[in-house]
Order: structure tokens, then C-alpha cells, then sequence
């Protein structure tokens, strides 16, 4: 894969003063262009060997294009917060909006190829995180965004070249550090997973593009160039391609039987019952979260259910066992228009909890499968996409040490509208209902239908769904924290 970047390839001086003024002048005007449009960003990922010149690239392209519409990203060491919380959680933080381009200096390949040649991982490991880092770019594209990947290359000898020629001036000896000779040491262990990653990840829609760095006139229009073709290729196109059509959902049984209608809604429990079961379930879910191991863990509850189902409720519940420190309850309603500027999981992923720590979502990611499907307001195949982006999503967190627990509460239609009527009617719950909510129950048979779908595509041995019948609101309580307290007793137990 690296052949052609070992050729010899280079420009003159004379060639380089030329051509650089019409290619900084291309790049602005494309630049001004993804500003005004504001339809997509661009996501340039600066990879390569040690002395390739990736951060001299970065800097030319700062000085190349408006600065006020770049983000630069140095990923290097994770920081204490980021090592305590899942692997992409600083990769997604650090997406740029639309209109904008985000450089990254060091991505998400570096880790898994650094492990890999050092023995860290196994073959296994490394195919297994090079498939989430396509599927995780195939749905950045599917998002809208522009990914354009960039590798710098280094025969071993023009390696050793360009770290002796640093060393010998004091201007410039800092930037070779003992641990770029300790991998010059292993670089053909280095090209040998550097070549298997970029063959594994160079996909139809985020293709890597090999720049032989050994002459740095070459290696800068190279990369200038590959950025302004593809920024151009994208502005003529629109927005983005029209997507693969996604397989439809599946037809509802012939029988009419489901997931949902065979909950038994009766179940529920007397005031004394209740009285007695729910704070020794408390009590025992303070214990499991003081527990020393605990400390190894975190703690994603999803909580989804009909309209009125008794989600705050139920929510109130669990945080009265809880340490107000150590949670946060993360309301979900229409996304800002800071969130629009991002995928959809990007508001998610922003909330996901630091080892130690609970986050409870009232309502979730799961909103583009239910809501945003039924009221039409994503295209089919795009919600029929989140199926697999949420499985992905959801595996990364547990992958981690995250206990994902996704409760969906259901009620009767007969139930819900008496507690709809009971909110008209009690002053101090008015705001729970509007017209919105009555719009919604109309739509009843087209939810109830998006959330077995949900169900079937989404509950995983790794992150199930507990459907729970909530037509008995101390019934679904304590059925919830029996729920919660089991999953975090089995988490607890596997950690060594």
C-alpha cells in the first residue's frame, strides 16, 4: 500500500512558489463556500510516521485557510478525565459543527496501532477496533460530514534521515524524543499494522490517501491539493450522496401478538407492599453504589416509556438511593441548535459518566427510532441506519465498563388517558400536559409498532431492554430498582 510513496517524488522550488498561491486561493474560496453553506463540516485526519511533517502540515494549512473556521485537535495522551470515561468519548467531544473543519494532529488510529505493535492487543483486538472505527466513520459520512484521511509516509531510511537532520540543529532537536527512535527501532512492525489498518479502514466513503513525505514541497500541495478536491467534489455535490436504502422494517405479526401487548399490565403491589420492598431495594442499591469496585464502573440508565408512563417518577426513586454527587439526570427534549450542528449521538456521548459515576437519561438516543421515525421527521433510511449505530454505541460503553441499563415503562391506552385527564385537572401537575401529548396518543398504534422494532433490533445480550408494565406505579418502581440493583450486582462481580 505504500509503494507509490516511496518513489522519489518531488517539486521543485520554483514549481512549489508557483502553484501554492492558486491552491491557499482555491482553499479559501471552498472554505468561505462550507461557511456560508453551513451543511456539513470537514473532518481531516493528519496520520502517518514519526518525521513525517504532520505537524508542519497542520501548521501550513492554518496559514493556508481562515483560522477562524479550523479547529485543531492534538490528541495525544488521554488526560485523567478522558482515561475515565470510554475511548471515543474525546474523539466526539472534539467533532467540529457544520461549517467548519476540524484537524485532527494524532486520531483515533493512533491508539489501536501503537498497541498492536507493542503487544498490548492481539490480532483479534486490533481487527475488531478497526471495525468500529469504519462503522464509526460510515456514520459520520452517513451524518453529513466530509472525512478526509491523510497519511504521511517514510521509507525507514528517509526516517532516520529526517530524525538526524533535526537533531543536528538546537532549533529543532526538541522535536525528536527518545520515544521516536524507540519506534523508529520497530518501524517495520510499524508499517506492517500501519499497512493492514489503512487497508482495513480505506472505505468507498473515508478513503486514506498515502503522501510520500520525503520532500516537503511535494508532501504540503499533496495534502493541499487532496483537501481542496475533496472540500469541491462535496460543495458541487450537495449535502451529501443519497444513502443506500436501508432493508425495511419488518411487517407487524400476522397474529397481531408483540412484545408490548404481552406484558402482563395488571401486576401491582399494595401501599403496605410497597412500603416495604422499595426502601430495603433502596438501602441496597446505596450499598452497591459505595461499594469499592464500584469505583471501576459507571452506570448509563435509559429510561423510555408511553406518554405519562411515570418515567420522572420512577427516576426520583432511584436518585433518593443515590449520592447527589455522583449523578446527573439528563433531561432529553429537541436538540439545540448547537446539537443540530453535530451527528445525533453527539449530545449523547457528551453525558456519558466518568468510572464511579450514574447518568439517568429521561428519554434518549433512542428518539430517532421512535419519535423522530413516527413523526417523520428523519428519512427512513437514516432511521433505519440507528438500529446498528446504537447497538455500536451501546457496545462501546459496556465494552468499557459502563452498565447500561434501558427500561421502557408501558401503560395501557386506558390508563394513560386517565392520568391525562387527572393532569388537567391537578394544578400542580398542569405542565405535565399540553397539546403535544394528545397529538401523540393518536399516533398510538405507529409507536407501539417503532418500539417493538426497537426492541427486537437493539436488545442485545451486552445492553437488553427491561420492558416494564408501569399501569401500577409502585408495581413498576420497585421493579425498576430490583431491575438496576441486579445488573450493577452482576457488573460488581466480574470486576476482578
Amino acid at each position: 500500500m505504500f509503494e507509490s510513496a516511496e518513489l522519489g517524488h518531488a517539486v521543485t522550488r520554483a514549481e512549489y512558489d508557483k502553484q501554492v498561491p492558486k491552491v491557499r486561493k482555491a482553499l479559501l474560496d471552498a472554505q468561505m463556500r462550507l461557511v456560508e453553506q453551513a451543511d456539513f463540516p470537514v473532518i481531516l485526519l493528519s496520520g502517518g510516521v514519526d518525521g513525517g511533517g504532520r505537524g508542519e502540515v497542520v501548521n501550513l494549512l492554518l496559514e493556508w485557510m481562515d483560522p477562524r473556521y479550523v479547529q485543531v485537535r492534538a490528541m495525544g495522551a488521554p488526560s485523567d478525565e478522558e482515561i475515565a470515561r470510554p475511548l471515543m468519548w474525546r474523539f466526539w467531544r472534539a467533532l467540529p459543527p457544520k461549517g467548519k473543519t476540524g484537524v485532527f494532529f494524532g486520531s483515533w488510529y493512533t491508539e489501536p496501532i501503537v498497541d498492536r505493535v507493542y503487544g498490548r492487543v492481539r490480532g483479534a483486538e486490533l481487527s475488531r477496533r478497526l471495525a468500529e472505527i469504519a462503522r464509526f466513520e460510515r456514520m459520520l459520512v452517513d451524518e453529513g460530514a466530509l472525512v478526509v484521511k491523510v497519511w504521511l509516509h517514510l521509507t525507514k531510511k528517509a526516517q532516520r534521515k529526517r530524525f538526524e537532520k533535526l537533531e543536528s540543529s538546537p532549533a529543532t532537536a526538541w522535536k525528536v524524543t527518545r520515544q521516536d527512535w524507540k519506534n523508529h527501532e520497530r518501524y517495520d512492525r510499524f508499517r506492517e499494522v500501519s499497512e493492514r489498518s489503512l487497508r482495513e479502514t480505506s472505505t468507498a466513503e473515508a478513503p486514506w490517501t498515502v503522501v510520500e513525505a520525503t520532500d516537503p514541497h511535494y508532501r504540503n500541495l499533496t495534502v493541499g491539493r487532496t483537501l481542496l478536491d475533496a472540500m469541491v467534489a462535496r460543495l458541487e455535490r450537495g449535502r451529501r450522496a443519497v444513502p443506500v436504502r436501508a432493508a425495511p422494517p419488518p411487517p407487524p405479526p400476522i397474529d397481531s401478538r408483540n412484545v408490548i401487548e404481552e406484558l402482563d399490565l395488571t401486576r401491582s403491589l399494595s401501599d403496605a407492599q410497597y412500603a416495604k420492598k422499595l426502601p430495603l431495594l433502596q438501602a441496597r442499591l446505596n450499598e452497591l453504589s459505595r461499594d469499592r469496585r464500584f469505583r471501576e464502573l459507571s452506570v448509563v440508565f435509559v429510561f423510555e416509556g408511553n406518554d405519562a408512563a411515570g418515567k420522572g417518577g420512577a427516576i426520583r426513586r432511584l436518585t433518593g438511593a443515590l449520592d447527589a454527587r455522583y449523578y446527573d439526570v439528563v433531561p432529553i427534549a429537541a436538540p439545540t441548535e448547537e446539537e443540530r450542528a453535530q451527528p445525533y449521538l453527539w449530545r449523547f456521548w457528551r453525558h456519558v459518566p466518568r468510572r464511579g459515576h450514574v447518568s439517568l437519561f429521561d428519554r434518549s438516543w433512542y428518539g430517532r427510532v421512535l419519535v423522530e421515525r413516527v413523526e417523520g421527521l428523519t428519512p427512513e433510511p437514516d432511521w433505519m441506519r440507528a438500529y446498528r449505530e446504537i447497538v455500536d454505541f451501546e457496545d462501546s460503553l459496556v465494552r468499557y465498563g459502563v452498565v447500561v441499563v434501558k427500561l421502557w415503562l408501558a401503560i395501557s391506552r386506558e390508563e394513560q388517558l386517565a392520568r391525562f385527564r387527572s393532569r388537567e385537572h391537578v394544578s400542580f401537575k398542569r405542565f405535565k400536559i399540553g397539546p403535544e401529548d394528545w397529538r401523540n396518543r393518536k399516533k398510538w398504534s405507529a409507536y407501539e409498532r417503532a418500539v417493538c422494532d426497537m426492541v427486537d433490533r437493539t436488545s442485545t445480550d451486552l445492553a437488553p431492554w427491561h420492558l416494564v408494565a408501569a399501569n401500577d406505579k409502585r408495581w413498576a418502581r420497585v421493579k425498576i430498582l430490583q431491575t438496576a440493583c441486579d445488573a450493577i450486582e452482576k457488573a460488581l462481580a466480574a470486576v476482578e
